[in-house]
């Protein structure tokens, strides 16, 4: 069953986690404005500074229209953020086995 939600997987590397997630936190006002609803956080088993961040959208526009703002940009050159990959993604199916 599908419910037409929106996600983004972004998969990076941090200078410093710690660093980062401070960045991090203190911009959830500014994601929550701009259309995230939830977010999960992971990371690599052996590199505390491989960050997987997985999150729930409004819409892909709403959440594409954030990440390649200039402000964030800017925002992740100062928290220490190497090459982002992003992944825009529609949910197809949920299931519990």
């Amino acid at each position: 069953m599908t419910d037409g939600a929106s996600y983004v997987l972004i998969v990076h590397e941090v200078a410093d986690y710690a660093g980062w997630k401070r960045v991090f936190d203190d911009a959830a006002p500014m994601r929550r404005a701009a259309g995230e609803i939830e977010y999960r956080l992971l990371r690599q088993e052996h590199d505390a500074n491989q960050v997987v961040h997985f999150s729930r959208w409004t819409t892909l526009a709403a959440a594409r229209c954030f990440f390649e703002s200039p402000d964030l940009v800017r925002i992740r050159a100062e928290a220490g953020v190497r090459a982002p990959t992003f992944h825009y993604l529609e949910n197809l199916e949920d299931g519990i086995l």
